[in-house]
């Protein structure tokens, strides 16, 4: 047992006792609750697996409950119950993990915090009593949330990159805390995205703007650049392990979008690739960086890619495709297996997702939003069903306003901090990420699993050959739910309403 005090601008001081490593609450006007962090304090979980003939269960719930474990035993079915049939030899799609990004606003954030914070703060995310993240997503240069517009090299003219050198955003808020995180978990893999080229390389001679091309007779310039990034990290020992061509190229075609971007059709990005990046790539010291494809809405699939694959040898320098959620609601999910159907030799993953306010609904930021929490929990269980095999967050940790942004272009994120008492709170929508980082490891393979309208659930085999399955109720009430393994029996559970449920256990 141990005794904290936590207090803000708006509360008294209150000392809470907590026994082992269980979440302090703290409530805000929304109808869930966040859990508080501070120097000498985070709630963590251990994944204890249980012996044969029993599951372990970690459930988060809309009155509070996060991760919180129990113990069940396999026995007969329930009546007035969901049942859901498991067959672990139907396997599908390899798991590649889970993550966020490394966002100048992220770093500049948790850089308010004190050193022993910002630590508890990367251990919950990648130590391995935290999430377990496994991937971390870096813009090349500046995004829509850094505090300002800029590039590596915005010397105009300068086609022999002279006078390319990382930002000083680079070296105060990506490389020391991608090097906490690796520190964390060796196995940690990051994935670089390009949001612009330089102005000077575009034909509308700014950062953002509508159809801002890259000027052909910079075509190679533009790929020596990025390949000067690559080599700029690999040398300080955080070699990329994939590349997208560029985030979110259609941006540029949309008048009601203004962030950092570079127009592209697939066509013209098809012979940049062929012509330009890959011959780059392989006479540089980052050869071994994989390329993904799209890094943008599946509102576009399968056309963006059946477009760029009329380029001969385009297929052939794909590792993979990323897209991102944003445009989910509008686009039939049914997308994603065509894709699988098409190019089945690549896999497909979630590169960006994050809570970004409806004009109903203009607070970026809601401490304790539950609903935001199931949207991702929907989202993750629906794009897992359908061939998606692993899931990126945006920003690691934003502020209470959901920023900065330079744009602006405030959002949610699964940490805010709050760095006048010192603290940050995880959202709900941490711990719906954790359901999965926590429990489904790289290399995991999804595994037959029925379904049902009112709970949504999707199953995995881990390498260590354990079952996880991952379960929400979407109704608004309770809900007996049966799972039917063939081979050990029935896992039965009651499940509150709009709650989330991971079960592990040994096959």
């Amino acid at each position: 047992m141990q005794w904290l005090s936590f207090s803000t601008m708006s509360w008294t001081l209150a000392i809470v006792f907590v026994y082992g490593d269980e979440c302090i609450p703290r409530k805000f006007s929304e109808e869930s609750i966040v859990c508080v962090c501070n120097a000498t304090y985070c709630d963590s979980v251990k994944i204890k697996v249980p012996k044969k003939g029993s599951f372990r269960r970690y459930t988060s719930t809309l009155s509070g409950e996060r991760l919180h474990s129990r113990d069940g035993v396999f026995n007969t079915p329930l009546k007035s119950r969901v049942t859901l049939l498991l067959n672990p030899k139907k396997k599908y799609q390899t798991i590649h993990g889970f993550g966020g990004a490394f966002t100048d606003s992220a770093g500049l954030n948790i850089n308010t915090l004190s050193k022993p914070t910002q630590q508890k703060l990367m251990q919950t995310y990648f130590g391995p009593d935290g999430s377990r993240y496994n991937i971390g997503r870096l813009p090349i240069g500046g995004s829509d949330f850094s505090t300002r517009g800029y590039t590596l090299d915005d010397v105009p003219g300068d086609t022999k990159l002279s006078n390319f050198s990382l930002a000083p955003e680079d070296k105060l808020y990506k490389i020391p805390y991608m090097r906490t995180a690796l520190a964390l978990n060796p196995q940690i893999k990051f994935v670089a995205a390009p949001w612009t080229a330089p102005p000077w390389m575009k034909t509308n001679n700014q950062y953002i703007g509508q159809h801002s091309h890259l000027k052909p007779e910079y075509y190679q310039t533009y790929a020596n650049y990025l390949i000067k990034f690559l080599e700029s990290y690999k040398k300080l020992g955080l070699p990329m392990w994939a590349m997208s061509l560029g985030n979110e190229p259609i941006n540029s075609y949309m008048p009601f979008v203004t962030i950092n971007d570079l127009a592209w059709t697939p066509q013209n990005q098809a012979r940049w690739l062929v012509n330009n990046l890959v011959p780059a790539l392989n006479q540089s010291t980052s050869r071994e960086t994989h390329l993904l494809g799209l890094d943008d809405e599946r509102i576009v699939l399968p056309w963006w890619l059946d477009e760029m694959y009329r380029t001969a040898d385009v297929g052939k320098h794909f590792i993979g495709f990323g897209v991102h959620w944003y445009t989910n609601s509008l686009t039939p999910v049914t997308l994603l297996d065509i894709v699988h159907r098409k190019y089945p030799d690549k896999f497909i993953i979630c590169t960006e997702s994050s809570y970004i306010p409806f004009p109903w609904d203009d607070v970026p930021v809601r401490l304790g939003s539950w609903q935001r929490a199931e949207l991702y929990i929907r989202n993750i269980i629906e794009d897992m069903n359908h061939w998606v095999s692993g899931w990126v967050d945006w920003n690691l940790a934003l502020d209470k306003s959901g920023g900065p942004s330079w744009i602006p272009n405030p959002v949610d994120s699964a940490i805010i901090v709050n760095p006048e008492t010192d603290e940050f709170f995880k959202q709900p929508i941490f711990y719906t990420m954790a359901h999965f980082s926590k429990f489904i490891p790289v290399g995991s393979e999804r595994i037959g699993l029925s379904s049902h309208c009112e709970i949504k659930s999707v199953a995995f085999l881990t390498p260590n050959n354990e079952t996880v399955i991952v379960l929400y109720n979407q109704a608004n009430k309770n809900k007996t739910v049966s799972i039917i393994d063939p081979e050990h029996g029935d896992v039965n559970i009651e499940m509150t309403p709009r709650s989330m449920e991971t079960i592990i256990y040994q096959r």
